[in-house]
């Protein structure tokens, strides 16, 4: 069931530019969507544009089947969670969690009873009186989770929560955070420029470029079937050849005519060929293949621990793929058979 909607919604800060561009977007109850983009892309304002922070040039913002252009930020029952936390110094743990509820009205003795809970869930049980300022950065961030989540917002809103700590500390807490976030059942909207933390925390990833959507799909889809040349550039493919349909599963390029999976496209159409880092397997020179080998020259190797980044020149294309085996040396010649399932067929 779609909880929020938004609607065909805009914002622009300067004339002639929109930081969000027409935007729509349906996010389902209980569903992690995470709104994915470099810097500048739109999706902090996004967020605050569904959080009533900023109003919208055009366009609306629905939720649970109401409009809420006319509903102040304060009674949207939404939840936010920052990257720098925003803790209070002068409060303990425990008064930290209890903030929310206290501004709700609720009595000491459920604040009490819901603030335990909280700990519990973040496992920070027995923490309550201890000073903010002095826990790890991770274990600020739980606290933050918790004061959140305490409220029980309907929609809980993340704008880079793990971008103040480091990789080692945010690969740990990205699955404890998506975990919780299960746990508790609640619709969240999670910002972030990191693929990483967006593929482990998200249902669905919205990938955002200059103020609009370019693909709204789950993380594996995303990774798998990148809809646009940004998406795939974005998510580090760097492998990507201007090429013509000539047949139901072949594609004319630079290097050739190459097998494909089945295009379902018009002969003669323009398109980009995504060849992606894993689809090369050296063959031995006695091996052989119907199509879709290339005979290229190593110009650099970089060891990555499971396999080797290799750059390769290609009738004056360099590509890059990842090579299982021992170091090749620069200039050694290879024959290379590209794997039609692994490669895309993208928009020209």
């Amino acid at each position: 069931m779609t909880l929020l909607d938004v609607k065909s919604i805009s914002k622009g800060y300067k004339a002639g530019q929109l930081a969000v561009d027409h935007v729509s977007l349906a996010i389902n109850q209980g569903e992690i969507v995470c709104l994915l983009g470099p810097s500048g892309c739109g999706k902090t304002t996004l967020l605050r544009l569904i959080a009533g922070l900023e109003v919208p040039d055009s366009g609306e913002v629905w939720f649970d089947g109401q409009n809420m252009a006319q509903v102040p930020p304060h009674q949207r029952d939404f939840g936010m969670m920052f990257q720098d936390f925003a803790l209070f110094p002068h409060k303990n743990v425990a008064a930290n969690i209890a903030f929310g509820l206290q501004m709700h009205g609720q009595s000491n003795h459920e604040i009490s009873v819901r603030v335990e809970e909280m700990l519990d869930l973040v496992a920070l049980t027995g923490y309550g009186d201890r000073d903010v300022t002095q826990l790890s950065g991770g274990e600020q961030q739980r606290v933050a989770l918790a004061r959140s989540l305490a409220p029980e917002p309907c929609l809980l809103m993340l704008d880079e929560p793990l971008g103040a700590l480091d990789r080692a500390l945010r690969e740990r807490l990205m699955l404890d955070l998506r975990r919780i976030l299960k746990q508790v059942g609640v619709t969240a909207i999670y910002v972030t420029h990191d693929q990483t933390e967006a593929f482990a925390v998200s249902d669905r990833i919205a990938l955002m470029n200059a103020g609009r959507i370019e693909q709204f799909d789950s993380p594996q889809d995303v990774y798998y079937q990148p809809a646009t040349r940004f998406a795939a550039q974005f998510l580090g493919f760097r492998n990507l050849l201007p090429g013509e349909i000539v047949g139901s599963n072949k594609v004319q390029t630079e290097l050739g005519e190459l097998e494909v999976v089945d295009t379902n496209q018009p002969i003669g159409s323009k398109i980009t060929l995504l060849i992606r880092p894993e689809a090369a397997v050296v063959l031995d020179t006695a091996d052989s293949a119907v199509s879709n080998v290339l005979r290229a020259t190593v110009l650099e190797t970089s060891f990555r621990g499971r396999y080797s980044q290799v750059w390769v020149e290609i009738q004056d294309n360099v590509l890059i793929f990842e090579l299982a085996g021992d170091l090749l040396e620069n200039g050694a010649e290879l024959k290379l058979f590209i794997d039609p399932k692994t490669t895309n067929i993208l928009p020209a």
